[in-house]
């Protein structure tokens, strides 16, 4: 009997331009491998084009609700579907798959490419590569195992997106909370619309900030937050667990990666209480993290975060909303420096005697009073879906292998 391979279930398997795709501010998200997710698809940063680019780039196939996006390199073997009611195009190093929904269902299709066995075939036939990669052979002939009924499929299916659609919208709450936070400081600390603003002069500042509050000084940085550096080599500790906060962590919605020492080769920096993290590489990309140091594992981070923890009057909450604002974000691009875009770094140094404004101790605590509450329940709603993810990917493997028998399980799938 012949192997059943994925090209046997699809539709079309299509290859992306290999080339980078020319960006704006606006327009159709171009899905790169960063925003290819476990299950869904990642559009916080996403790369947007032109319509012109955009039909340019879908000229082999233009992606639509229910195709599926498959990362090629890093992350490689991630897949992600395409909801109903969006437009995208393919980014750099990624693949369309088109099922065939007469032989299977889509969400199942993603599901059965994220489990155990798939993916190790899929990091087994990526080794061996300076940059582990698939080709577009292994993917259109890779051996799938014998298929349930469509209907064990569907049933499959809404079972794990159940958990998929709870992760998302704990994530939409999280955007929320932290978009509240942010035009809050923007309000008070920016348009210096703060509460009894109207009892309090302004005067000049002697500096470029200009006129500022009575009261409030320009400081330089190192005047505002510490920098911590201090340094371990996890693979010292080889059956230690670590929560490792990573660049890929963060760009994976900020969800640190339990791991084990003997698994980190390179050295890594100690993350202490009342930290806020931001990434020094790649400063057009804004990565700022408030650490949720929740678990019980040691946390460690990335040496390509800088890792700060305010000084007194200064509060996490406040320095968290400074070092995610548009200003913040603008001084490190400002500060970058380096032969390229993927490899252009921020001096702490600079960033550490650069400029900045620093409020009165009542508008910092007050502040603080209203954005504190807001960071704890983000950080709430992040271990939920830490938890969240941790029960989806123990059930994955024992559904898509049959393990567990579906048969009997009522499925209340939302038609909205």
């Amino acid at each position: 009997m012949k192997q059943l391979i994925l090209n046997d279930i699809c539709e079309l398997i299509v290859d992306c331009e290999h080339k980078t795709a020319p960006t704006q501010e606006t327009g159709y998200p171009s899905i790169r491998t960063p925003n290819v997710g476990r299950g869904r698809l990642i559009l916080d940063g996403v790369n947007r084009v032109s319509e012109e680019t955009y039909k340019l780039w879908s000229r082999r196939a233009v992606p639509q609700a229910d195709d599926i996006i498959l990362a090629r390199e890093a992350p490689l073997g991630n897949a992600a579907i395409i909801p109903p009611n969006l437009e995208v195009c393919l980014g750099q190093r990624t693949v369309l798959i088109r099922p065939d929904k007469s032989k299977v269902n889509p969400q199942y299709l993603v599901y059965l490419l994220l489990g155990d066995e798939i993916q190790g075939t899929f990091h087994g036939l990526g080794a061996g590569a300076t940059v582990p990669h698939l080709n577009m052979k292994d993917i259109r002939e890779l051996v799938m195992p014998e298929l349930p009924p469509l209907e064990t499929q569907r049933r499959i299916a809404a079972i794990l997106s159940a958990y998929d659609d709870l992760i998302e919208n704990n994530t939409r709450r999280i955007k929320a909370l932290e978009q509240a936070a942010h035009d809050l400081y923007r309000e008070w600390f920016v348009e210096f619309r703060f509460p009894g603003r109207e009892s309090v002069a302004l005067v000049d500042s002697g500096t470029d900030y200009g006129m500022i509050p009575h009261g409030w000084g320009v400081v330089r940085f190192k005047q505002m937050a510490k920098k911590h550096s201090e340094s371990i080599k996890p693979y010292d500790h080889p059956d230690e667990q670590f929560a490792h906060y990573s660049i890929p962590a963060f760009d994976n919605g900020k969800v640190p990666i339990m791991e084990s020492g003997r698994r980190i080769q390179s050295n890594k920096y100690l993350v202490p209480n009342r930290s806020i993290m931001v990434s020094k590489i790649n400063p057009r990309i804004s990565r700022t993290w408030l650490p949720d140091l929740f678990h019980s594992e040691r946390p460690i981070a990335s040496t390509e975060f800088l890792i700060f923890t305010p000084i007194a009057p200064i509060t996490e909450s406040f320095l968290a909303s400074l070092c995610s604002s548009e200003g913040f974000s603008g001084l490190l691009r400002s500060l970058a420096g380096g032969t390229s875009t993927s490899h252009q770094r921020v001096k702490p140094g600079d960033l550490l005697e650069t400029l900045f404004l620093k409020p009165d101790s009542k508008a910092i605590l007050d502040y603080s009073s209203y954005a504190s509450p807001i960071f704890s329940e983000v950080a709430i709603l992040r271990q939920k879906n830490l938890a969240l993810r941790e029960a989806r990917d123990l059930l994955l493997p024992r559904l898509v292998s049959g393990q567990l028998d579906v048969r009997d399980i009522e499925i209340y799938e939302n038609k909205g």
